[in-house]
């Protein structure tokens, strides 16, 4: 090589090696240009940003970009600080109401979120220098394709009778049943045991063996949060409801002598003339709970296969008084305007209902039908004998008690 193209070929390459240099100090690993040694001007300026900043460390439950996100568990905490401010909103900008906690360490909505909608959170905190610090993320909530919930009875702070299981209908098929039982307590302040029993793949009833004892208090909690029930679908419910178990009423009806005797604790407070299902249309025999009240309801036998040949119910009465459900297929215990006085107590005579006397409009009190009305809790006991039917089933209407406990406890997942 010519000394003309080595001078060339070292120009080349220092060009080359300056090029890297400059990429390489780019990357802010190099030390300054000018060969001075010292700081830029812009590393000075992100070194005094960095000693300025707020301690204070913010967290938004769920984390941004969240989907598939709880409705319970949203929040904002904050860590070497105090929040100053935060809040939610849908994406079309309704505002969602929450609370800072005392210690200011934390936020909370204070509503349930809403399923298949994206929440906006903006939050400040400052640290004890009062330096401010902000957070910010979006997320968006399980939607109901992908999730289950489950409706239950009776209601929180309710009062019923010793009869009342807890009974809970989830909206979705639940395959994964042993994991959704064990997301689900019910608990007795008696101490009693309490079994759930599933009825298909949506139901799940708990009961004790015995009836519960009156007096005593029911919790029952429901911790199913992303808890799977089949697969891709997630519970969301966290929830604890309790409820107060009344006296002691359980009452016996007799198709046969055609009385019935309500009890109280094991005694007899009174014995009630009554008119059972007809020969071609007995009433159900066995347990049979309590489960709706309607001082009046209409009763049309299209609804429950009594039809005329014209397809028309083969009774329409628009205004039954003092009517309690027994059974979701349609039996109930009810005031009888219609029947004279003398069929009580000694002709059965009804579709398969047990019928009490009593005055059109239900505002006699006097009535046998009033007294029991006003006497009845939802989830009392009727025990149906001697009609010539077929036992209940335990899963028509509230009427596990028609299982032996060995039974009930062979449909438990636990």
């Amino acid at each position: 090589m010519t000394d003309s193209k080595r001078r060339r070929s070292l120009v080349a390459a220092s060009t080359l090696l300056g090029g890297v240099l400059v990429l390489t100090a780019c990357s802010g690993s190099g030390s300054g240009s000018g060969g001075s040694g010292g700081d830029t001007s812009q590393a000075k300026a992100d070194k005094a940003a960095a000693q300025e900043s707020s301690e204070a460390q913010i967290k938004i439950t769920p984390g941004d970009g969240s989907d598939n996100a709880s409705i319970n568990n949203s929040g904002v905490t904050v860590t070497k600080g105090t929040l100053t401010g935060v809040t939610m909103t849908t994406s079309d900008g309704k505002a969602v109401s929450g609370q800072i906690s005392a210690d200011k360490k934390s936020w909370k909505p204070s509503v349930q979120l809403e399923r298949a909608t994206t929440y906006k959170v903006a939050a400040t905190a400052t640290d004890a220098k009062g330096r401010a610090a902000h957070e910010n993320a979006s997320f968006t909530t399980v939607a109901p394709a992908h999730s289950f919930i489950g409706s239950f009875t009776p209601d929180n702070g309710a009062t019923v009778g010793v009869g009342m299981p807890v009974s809970i209908n989830f909206d979705k098929g639940i395959t994964n049943k042993a994991a959704v039982q064990k997301g689900i307590t019910v608990t007795s302040s008696s101490g009693q045991e309490v079994v759930g029993h599933w009825f298909g793949a949506n139901r799940l009833d708990f009961r004790p063996e015995q009836y519960w004892k009156e007096g005593s208090t029911v919790t029952l909690k429901l911790d199913l949060d992303g808890v799977q029930g089949t697969n891709g679908v997630y519970g969301v419910q966290q929830k604890t409801v309790t409820f107060r178990i009344g006296r002691n009423q359980v009452s016996y009806v007799d198709a046969k002598t055609k009385q019935m005797k309500v009890t109280q604790d094991g005694k007899t407070v009174k014995t009630i003339p009554i008119s059972a299902g007809a020969p071609d249309h007995t009433t159900y025999q066995g347990q049979m709970v309590i489960s709706e009240k309607f001082t009046q309801t209409r009763m049309n036998g299209a609804t429950v296969g009594f039809k005329d040949s014209d397809g028309k119910g083969e009774y329409d009465i628009k205004d039954v008084p003092h009517a309690m459900r027994l059974t979701t297929s349609g039996t109930f215990i009810h005031g009888n305007y219609w029947g004279a006085p003398s069929v009580f107590g000694n002709v059965n005579t009804s579709h398969g209902c047990v019928g009490l006397q009593d005055k059109k409009g239900a505002g006699d009190p006097s009535t046998p039908a009033a007294w029991f009305f006003s006497h009845s809790l939802i989830g009392d006991v009727v025990v149906v004998s001697n009609t010539g039917d077929k036992t209940v089933s335990p899963d028509n209407g509230l009427n596990g008690w028609n299982m032996s406990w060995a039974q009930w406890k062979a449909g438990s997942a636990v």
